[in-house]
């Protein structure tokens, strides 16, 4: 359970899908004045290099944001991302990626707080570090995400964002997804919930969307993939990755509209890519 680096992926297609969205959700929770809460049950260490250890070793990140930095064709809608990525790493060469604590963390107003779980030992303290002078602002948790999640909901000002991206390296992830949505939607049925996944081979990882989309108290869903490539004959690896987004604001799907095909089209490695779009809104 403790074996999984994010680091070894950080900056890969699935963070950029990810953390565009999140961006894309945080502006939007900017536009009222009333503060919120962002949660994310698996932090990770918040911040990654990328020209040693981890990174370097799958150098995943070349084909993911490095993609996109020094384009002269991105969409508006992807530069806010794009310049959080620039903004920490002012000497122009890539060489930091910002996880999505750290996504979040500068767009965050003063009111707003951050509440971070991660249960790998090394990763926690890394995130400690990088949050140690935030003071309540953002609090860092040693504990399993997606049972330490319910002491926050509903968190006090009635507005949040939650962020459910686990490893997936343990199968029962899956049915714990939907075991923890039910239970944070019980305390809490209009927080915005955002649900990562891998795209791969397995039969978890393919029916994980349409059982998102069963879970009782759900009036509104986005759902949204990236596919990089054709699926491996061998059956391994991830070809792509998905979010499930509970309670997304009606920006969100014709943002998304605009900016998937440019995604296919600039992260795509052969003819397999492509990408899925379907919400129900109210």
């Amino acid at each position: 359970m403790l074996s999984y680096r994010h680091a070894f992926h950080a900056g890969n297609h699935a963070d950029v899908l990810k953390h565009f969205v999140l961006v894309q959700l945080l502006e939007y929770f900017n536009q009222k004045d009333k503060p919120y809460w962002y949660i994310d049950t698996h932090a990770g260490a918040g911040c990654y290099s990328l020209d040693e250890g981890f990174a370097r070793k799958n150098a995943e990140f070349e084909e993911g944001v490095g993609r996109l930095l020094g384009r002269k064709d991105v969409p508006k809608e992807l530069r806010s991302y794009l310049k959080l990525v620039r903004d920490l790493n002012d000497s122009g060469k890539l060489r930091l990626y910002p996880g999505s604590p750290c996504c979040a963390a500068p767009l965050l107003r003063d009111d707003d707080r951050m509440r971070l779980f991660e249960l790998h030992p090394s990763d926690r303290r890394l995130l400690q570090k990088t949050f140690d002078d935030a003071g309540s602002k953002a609090i860092v948790l040693e504990q399993d995400g997606f049972t330490g999640i319910n002491a926050f909901l509903p968190p006090p000002t009635r507005r949040a964002l939650v962020l459910i991206d686990p490893p997936y390296e343990i199968k029962t992830d899956y049915r714990t997804v939907l075991t923890a949505l039910k239970e944070c939607l019980r305390r809490f049925a209009t927080g915005t919930y955002v649900v990562w996944y891998p795209k791969l081979h397995s039969m978890q990882s393919r029916e994980l969307p349409d059982k998102l989309k069963r879970l009782p108290m759900i009036t509104s869903w986005l759902h949204v993939s990236l596919d990089v490539s054709k699926p491996a004959d061998d059956g391994f690896g991830m070809h792509g990755s998905g979010l499930f987004v509970i309670n997304p604001p009606w920006t969100l799907p014709a943002t998304l509209k605009k900016v998937m095909p440019y995604l296919v089209t600039v992260l795509g490695q052969d003819d397999g890519a492509t990408f899925t779009l379907e919400a129900q809104m109210p």
